[in-house]
């Protein structure tokens, strides 16, 4: 490679790590000097790449964001983490058409890999085990995916349509029921759980905190004024979406809690306790609390540890052992033998058993 070509490629490569690069520095690390700097950044810039000078007590260069983007130059592992990322959003369900555009990035990236990259690159194979369900579950676009993503940093409130989950239906001869007014939010997180997208925003007309799921979401545009984000209750994003989907009122519980005494030692149960409270209570017996959306639900999960309990309470979970004693006793009982039936043409015997 000629050597102007590659100080070139080494430039480029320095812009590219940091913001702000002094001339003087540049040429310090280029080996080069700042005259030479100067010619460089011009032959960059005729290449297409928006490279600006700022002012300073030394001055230096800065690589722009640009009306088109230019080539892009990466060292060996920043390559392959990216094409190992591209992998992962082709395979894991990204949604709002991320996956065509990824593979398709993908594709792009390979294309122009070295041998040796490229290599480690086809080794990676991705398969993505989603869990069984009725129904594919809907995607959110792309184009409302990057609206929704704009009005969170721009922190502007957004007003949108929000289709219903399950949409009432006039009766026959009524007329039909008139959309609801636009939703009116401060949007503050675009977040994903469970392979769907929703926002997570301050809903003005309810004075409450909601979660939106950004396939039934219309945004309308312009979105409206600024506005001082609120804290979330907890401060803390993953925990409070974790507690509104547990269906709890977004304190972290779950609906149902319980508390149990298990003959085995703290030591067994914590790995298998979800996010429960255990507590050691001797060499083979431990406190273990925990949530779930049903009082037999939690019962059920509690049985899965075999070893005797001692419900602590509350009165709900004791009711539950016992609903679940009741039927897993069914269960268990021998089957029924079915009435045996007479052979055609005969008389069924009318006498009992002698």
């Amino acid at each position: 490679m000629p050597k102007t070509s590659a100080r070139l490629l080494s430039l480029l490569s320095l812009l590219q790590t940091r913001r702000d690069w002094p001339g003087a520095l540049l040429a310090e690390r280029l080996e080069i000097s700042p005259r030479t700097v100067r010619r460089d950044v011009d032959r960059l810039r005729e290449l297409g790449y928006p490279v600006v000078a700022f002012k300073g007590p030394d001055g230096g260069y800065r690589l722009d964001a640009g009306a088109e983007l230019p080539p892009l130059l990466f060292d060996d592992e920043q390559a392959v983490a990216l094409a190992v990322a591209l992998q992962i959003a082709t395979a894991t369900g990204a949604g709002a058409g991320i996956e065509e555009a990824a593979a398709r990035a993908l594709n792009t990236v390979r294309q122009v890999m070295p041998a040796r990259l490229r290599h480690r690159i086809d080794t990676l194979r991705i398969t993505a085990v989603e869990r069984p369900a009725n129904r594919p579950d809907p995607q959110a676009d792309s184009s409302v995916l990057m609206a929704l993503s704009a009005a969170v940093h721009a922190r502007e409130v957004l007003r949108f349509d929000h289709t219903r989950a399950f949409p009432s239906k006039a009766a026959d001869g009524d007329r039909a029921e008139s959309p609801p007014p636009p939703r009116r939010v401060q949007p503050h997180h675009l977040v994903t759980w469970g392979g769907r997208w929703y926002l997570v925003a301050w809903d003005l007309d309810r004075d409450d905190w909601r979660i939106f799921r950004a396939d039934r979401i219309t945004p309308h545009t312009p979105t409206g004024p600024r506005f001082t984000p609120r804290e979330l209750p907890g401060g803390d994003v993953a925990a409070f979406v974790t507690a509104r989907f547990r269906g709890s009122d977004g304190s972290g519980d779950w609906p149902c809690r319980g508390e149990v005494i298990l003959d085995l030692p703290a030591a067994v149960v914590s790995p298998y306790s979800r996010d429960g409270v255990v507590e050691e209570l001797g060499p083979n017996r431990c406190r273990l609390s925990l949530g779930s959306w049903s009082w037999p639900g939690l019962a059920a999960t509690l049985g899965m540890f075999d070893a005797d309990i001692e419900i602590v309470g509350p009165a709900e979970l004791k009711d539950a052992f016992a609903h679940l004693a009741r039927r897993y006793a069914n269960a268990a009982a021998p089957a029924r033998e079915a009435p045996e039936t007479p052979a055609k043409g005969s008389t069924p015997s009318s006498g009992g058993c002698r």
